[in-house]
């Protein structure tokens, strides 16, 4: 996908490929595919530099991805909200263009840095890694990380964040996951969202999308619910609660906990997250 569009290439990673860059130059002087590897292995360096510094304090870092309009920032602002003074957040806003996003965040009291990626269609950890430098994390118990609307590319890109959290609007179909398998296999959450709307569609129906979910051999638990409305939500701060804690945990052990990776982008699947002890 990236590899053959181009959006490999992003703000956060261009200066290794220009110049002096360290991946300016291929062996042969001219091996896209050479370039493109170098690339995504910078990422992985950078990811795991990111999961560090995040694990260093025990915050969780999540991952947000859905198609545009499927209510990323709608839910963080409910979120925000009924988590006010119980869990500490912090934003990382990702889109082509425009602080909107991180502005309505701010205006929940809560830190948030936009990075707007110009052409390129996910956030690497690269950025990730420039915004970090921006963000204060003092008090931050979660960092969520609300990549660019797209179904494609983001899941191939480690940002250096624990759990990826994929939605689903119930506007846009319920063989989403079937469509799209590479961003739904590497959930660790579904979430199906505006749920509020159900009683004036005929056409989505949330045990099919589920069902989609599952041929793809993917357990990721799917909870339903409405930002806007407030059905559902609880549970969804019931398992951010437990994740919170469970980083916590990890954390005072050493350990670490790395998310699923798609494949095509890398050449290498990472079905399952992972635990791994810092060295």
């Amino acid at each position: 996908m990236c590899d053959t569009c181009g959006c490999n290439i992003t703000p956060g990673n261009r200066h290794l490929i220009i110049g002096e860059g360290k991946l300016a130059r291929t062996e042969d002087g001219r091996t896209a595919v050479s370039v493109l590897q170098g690339l995504l292995s910078e990422n992985d360096h950078q990811a795991a530099h990111n999961r560090e510094h995040f694990d260093r304090r025990g915050i969780l870092a999540l991952n947000l991805m859905s198609s545009p309009g499927a209510g990323k920032t709608r839910l963080l602002e409910a979120t925000i909200d009924a988590l006010k003074g119980e869990l500490g957040i912090a934003v990382i806003e990702g889109d082509l263009e425009t602080e909107n996003d991180a502005e309505r965040v701010r205006a929940r009291g809560v830190p948030a840095i936009q990075i707007a990626t110009g052409s390129a269609c996910h956030l690497d950890a690269h950025m990730v890694h420039d915004a970090l430098h921006h963000l204060p994390l003092e008090g931050v118990d979660i960092v969520f990380i609300e990549n660019v609307g797209n179904l494609v590319c983001p899941a191939s890109f480690d940002l250096g964040h624990h759990r990826n959290v994929i939605l689903l609007s119930v506007v846009e179909g319920d063989d989403k996951p079937a469509k799209y398998p590479v961003m739904f296999r590497a959930a660790d959450l579904m979430l199906i969202t505006k749920t509020d709307l159900l009683p004036f569609l005929d056409d989505f129906e949330p045990a099919a999308a589920e069902r989609h979910l599952r041929a793809l051999a993917c357990e990721a638990p799917v909870l339903q619910l409405s930002a806007s409305k407030g059905p559902g939500m609880e549970e969804w701060l019931g398992w951010l609660r437990g994740e919170a804690a469970a980083q916590r945990e990890r954390a005072t052990r050493g350990e670490s906990l790395r998310p699923s990776v798609a494949p095509d982008a890398h050449g290498h699947d990472h079905d399952h997250a992972h635990h791994h002890a810092h060295p």
